[in-house]
């Protein structure tokens, strides 16, 4: 059955949600394998040789020394994560667990029990795309890009990325130890984190001290973003402000109708983008009318953490001219992900679409250039709004966030992008 939600997911969110079994039977186990329809074909053929999977379970069962290891269930998962990992749609394309469906599900809704990262396997590493908003990953300091080598002292390298959450899930209150590589310093360190409940609070805003400028953070796309950003955007046009600072860095993404919804409240018309099928053939997903603020100074802010739908609204605003985009590159995710639900409750996750931008840019593997270049010095992690309150301009000036300090520069020296603009 195939689920109707579309989603932009960078590959497996940490999330933990505690006490969920394995639910209903396997749809693949041994005695599964005899009663398959007899197939004549060969491994180079169209159709999967089920004989020779058979062949290869038999063998197992029969001469495998750790008897204790022939675990149906897990073997069979394994069987079908690895299927799918043979199509090469590294990051994207992907088998869910029951547990694992539950987890994205409960991302989706906004709250969720874990350390709070969204990874992706790359290379044989499990990297990090991004920390949540308020999760123990952030408070501890994880970066996007940082590798994680260990949990708990066991060595990770090369282990699929499902093994690897299931080392580092636990129920909230408990705590984990990653060793944790950062590629820019070649530096190793352990961050022992405790698991929590997170809720993800995805919209906030507050007005940078000193100015008319409103810094506007979304942390993710999770179900009801579009519906609290159009409460957000009333607020501060009620408020006079004169400019907005969108800020994307670190947001891993999430559901497509809610990037559709987020960059239709900045546009008058247009598409936001093009879904491009196995065929060949595009289609224009079109800019939805009635936008809150489709005339508002605005910068936006990316950077390598940047993903998936939150790529999508950055390049919908550039390709529009509506807005400076400013930052680093951002990760490059390009594909439209619709969930088919088998039969115990687990599910797959197909790279059915690829998008790209409105003017036809992939920005799969390759993401979305800004305009103006801006990194954050080594060790100073970005700001955000629900830190600034109290904050006076002189604390601003001397957070060292190079990147929101250049979006603020742009927006109060030269009025920002305005609509129609060619920036």
């Amino acid at each position: 059955m195939k689920t109707q939600i579309q989603r932009l997911w960078i590959l497996g969110l940490i999330v933990l949600t505690f006490g969920l079994g394995l639910a209903g039977g396997v749809a693949l186990d041994y005695q599964g394998l005899a009663v398959f329809p007899a197939s004549d074909s060969s491994s180079s053929g169209k159709n999967l040789d089920v004989p020779l999977i058979e062949e290869a379970w038999n063998l197992v069962q029969k001469d495998y020394v750790d008897r204790a290891a022939i675990q149906p269930t897990p073997l069979t998962y394994g069987a079908i994560g690895g299927m799918v990992n043979a199509l090469g749609d590294t990051g994207h394309t992907r088998f869910l667990s029951p547990e694992e469906v539950q987890q994205e599900r409960s991302f989706t809704e906004g709250q969720f029990e874990g350390i709070g990262a969204e990874v992706q396997l790359k290379n044989g590493h499990v990297v990090i795309v991004a920390p949540i908003d308020g999760s123990p990953a952030q408070k501890a300091g994880l970066q996007p890009g940082d590798i994680i080598l260990k949990v708990d002292g066991k060595d990770v390298t090369g282990l699929p990325l499902s093994q690897v959450i299931g080392l580092v899930k636990g129920p909230a209150g408990t705590s984990v130890t990653l060793t944790i590589l950062n590629p820019s310093s070649g530096q190793t360190k352990d961050f022992t984190l405790e698991r929590a409940k997170i809720a993800i609070h995805n919209v906030t805003w507050h007005q940078l001290p000193g100015t008319k400028v409103a810094h506007l953070r979304i942390a993710a796309f999770s179900q009801g973003v579009t519906q609290d950003l159009q409460a957000a955007l009333k607020e501060i046009k009620q408020q006079q402000m004169t400019g907005i600072i969108l800020d994307l860095r670190n947001n891993p993404g999430g559901l497509l109708d809610e990037a559709v919804g987020t960059a239709s409240q900045f546009l008058t018309g247009g598409n936001v983008l093009l879904e491009k099928n196995a065929q060949g053939q595009t289609t224009p997903v079109a800019v939805q009318p009635g936008g809150v603020a489709p005339d508002v100074p605005m910068v936006v802010l990316i950077n390598a953490g940047t993903a998936s739908a939150s790529e999508i609204v950055a390049g919908a605003l550039q390709d529009a001219h509506r807005a400076t985009i400013a930052g680093e590159t951002t990760f490059g995710t390009g594909t439209v992900l619709n969930e088919f639900r088998l039969s115990d409750g687990s599910a797959l996750l197909l790279a059915t679409e690829e998008w790209l931008t409105p003017n036809g840019q992939t920005i799969w593997h390759k993401g979305i250039t800004p305009e103006v270049v801006v990194s954050l010095p080594q060790n100073v992690p970005p700001l955000f709004p629900e830190e600034e309150a109290g904050m006076t301009a002189a604390q601003l000036q001397a957070s060292n966030d190079q990147q929101l300090l250049r979006a603020l520069n742009l927006l109060t020296q030269s009025g920002g992008s305005q609509p129609g603009s060619s920036k």
